[in-house]
């Protein structure tokens, strides 16, 4: 995101133990279960993965990483019959359900989106679109509040069946009680 006005950027040299010693505190302050709502893909997700699995050796905590886009894409097509997109119908649709306020539709035209490569033809940096599309088409941002609302309660619903599955399988195995 370097590339794009006002985005701050970590190095992945500052980022891997920052979320180490982030992940480290919690589990000193008995955390047991510690969940990470991962909102950005590209490299830092293996580092954030990564510091998951060392502290969770570590320390004996549980942790689980959601990569909430990815677990949710079922979702997306139920509500909007079709992908989504970084800063597609599916981001935007979430954040329009929290701050409403801070979605601006005249800001946004089609031009705006590019689908990302999947072929590997090509490679820009930066990006030229703020919106990436992961289907050529399909995600440009809709705006409707009612798909929002429905959209949100969806992920929200999906996030939490999978945090309690997923603890309840720990428990089940006796992993890392913290006893």
């Amino acid at each position: 995101m370097k590339a794009f006005p006002g985005a701050l950027t970590i190095s992945p040299e500052a980022y891997g133990p920052f979320v180490t010693d982030i992940l480290r505190s919690l589990a000193r302050n008995d955390f047991i279960n510690i969940i990470v709502l991962n909102g950005h893909g590209g490299p830092q997700s293996a580092l954030l993965q990564q510091a998951a699995d060392d502290v969770s050796l570590e320390q004996q905590v549980r942790i689980l990483v959601v990569n909430w886009w990815s677990l949710v894409s079922e979702e997306t097509f139920a509500v909007f019959d079709e992908n989504g997109g970084h800063a597609g119908n599916n981001e935007t649709a979430y954040i329009q359900a929290i701050v409403p306020d801070h979605i601006h539709p005249e800001r946004y035209h089609k031009d705006m989106a590019t689908p990302y490569p999947t072929d590997n033809s090509w490679h820009a940096f930066p990006f030229p679109s703020s919106i990436g599309l992961y289907e050529e088409g399909q995600g440009y941002p809709t705006f409707d509040p009612r798909q929002a609302r429905e959209y949100f309660n969806q992920v929200n619903r999906r996030v939490l069946t999978l945090v309690k599955d997923v603890i309840a399988k720990w428990d089940q195995a006796g992993l890392y009680r913290g006893e």
